[in-house]
């Protein structure tokens, strides 16, 4: 099926959506690559705040490219997602319930987003430019540091993904869904 769906909809609609279908999504989401990962790790190993909130996130596996001269953002394409896939489990435990980047993810993850109700979401890799015509606003939130890799809060607006991992096993790049 396709749907347009404003990030705080989505959530709400989780139960209904199935691998295949189409979402253009519109909202805010939260970009968050390997490093960034490794930190949400640590602060929460040391109960020390984030600097985004994970309960409800939209988390899309992106380093945005820096903006040209009168736009919000460059480039911004997916990053493959299996290279987040050792600590997906941790953060769809804290509340997050989707995640946005390409490629296949490990049964663990798979396994993971039923447990707590949560989506994959994928994007085609290679359209980073089109992508970033779909960001209307961009400005870093934590990890400032890390430069391209650091938290942007992006708001997006019809921002073109595919369930690819749905809460039932249900999987787009697989012959087979998950029955476990």
């Amino acid at each position: 099926m396709n749907y347009s769906l404003t990030t705080t909809e989505l959530i709400k609609k989780i139960p209904d959506l199935k691998a295949g279908d189409k979402i253009l999504l519109s909202g805010v989401i939260y970009t968050a690559r390997d490093a960034v990962h490794k930190r949400i790790a640590q602060l929460l190993d040391r109960g020390q705040s984030l600097p985004l909130k994970l309960d409800n996130a939209i988390i899309y596996y992106c380093g945005p490219c820096p903006a040209r001269p009168g736009k919000v953002i460059g480039s911004c394409g997916p990053t493959t997602s299996a290279r987040m896939d050792s600590l997906t489990p941790l953060v769809l435990s804290k509340g997050v319930k989707a995640t946005i980047g390409k490629g296949p993810r490990s049964l663990e993850v798979q396994k993971a987003l039923r447990k707590y109700r949560a989506l994959y979401l994928a994007v085609t890799g290679g359209i980073g430019a089109l992508l970033a015509q779909r960001v209307k606003t961009c400005e870093v939130v934590g990890f400032e540091d890390l430069g391209t890799e650091a938290v942007y809060r992006l708001e997006v607006e019809n921002f073109p993904v595919v369930v690819a991992l749905d809460i039932y096993g249900g999987n787009l790049f697989a012959f087979k869904t998950l029955t476990e």
